[in-house]
């Protein structure tokens, strides 16, 4: 089971951009679904975009055609492009394996009007 450090979270202004990392302590190309999930305050964490091995993508309605979900097998990296940021999308943000194993620590993302 790989362990999973996410980085590149920090404050910015609504309609800022900023991008998410995911490094892996080991391979990623055995996990065929990597995704992005994120907990905002004294909410449930949610899911918001997956990607496969073959590079198919989903993103949640909530974040579709402002977040993009990329992946790098070569860097044992997952990332995640945010654009046209909200204060509605300040929360924690994580990464993980489809099936899920454990988490991280996740990084913040706070996003000021």
């Amino acid at each position: 089971q790989v362990q999973l450090v996410e980085s590149g979270g920090g404050l910015v202004q609504a309609g800022g951009s900023l991008r998410l990392s995911c490094a892996a302590s080991g391979s990623i190309d055995t996990y065929d679904r990597m995704a992005w999930y994120r907990q905002a305050p004294g909410k449930y964490r949610e899911y918001i975009a997956s990607i496969t091995n073959g590079g198919i993508t989903m993103h949640d309605r909530s974040v579709k055609g402002r977040f993009t979900i990329s992946r790098d097998n070569a860097k044992n990296t997952v990332y995640l492009l945010m654009n046209s940021l909200s204060p509605e999308d300040t929360a924690v943000y994580y990464c993980n394996t489809i099936p899920n194993g454990a988490w991280g620590q996740g990084t913040r993302v706070t996003v000021s009007k």
